[in-house]
C-alpha cells in the first residue's frame, strides 16, 4: 500500500482546538517534523482537515 509523507509547515497557535488535536493525532508536534502514514480514507481525512498546516509526500 503507498505511503503518505506528512511535513507539518505551520504552527497550529491560533488554530481551532480539533485542528490542534488532528496534528497530534497524525503525531506532529511542532513545525518540520514528518511522519509517514498509510495511504488510507482516515488519514486523508486528517490531512484535509489540517491542509493548510501541512504538506503531503507519496512515498513508495
Amino acid at each position: 500500500m503507498a505511503q503518505l509523507k506528512v511535513t507539518q509547515t505551520k504552527s497550529a497557535i491560533g488554530g481551532k482546538q480539533n485542528q490542534r488535536e488532528t496534528l497530534r493525532t497524525l503525531g506532529l508536534n511542532r513545525i518540520g517534523q514528518s511522519v509517514v502514514r498509510e495511504d488510507r480514507a482516515e488519514v486523508r481525512g486528517m490531512i484535509t482537515t489540517v491542509a493548510h498546516l501541512v504538506t503531503v509526500e507519496e512515498v513508495d
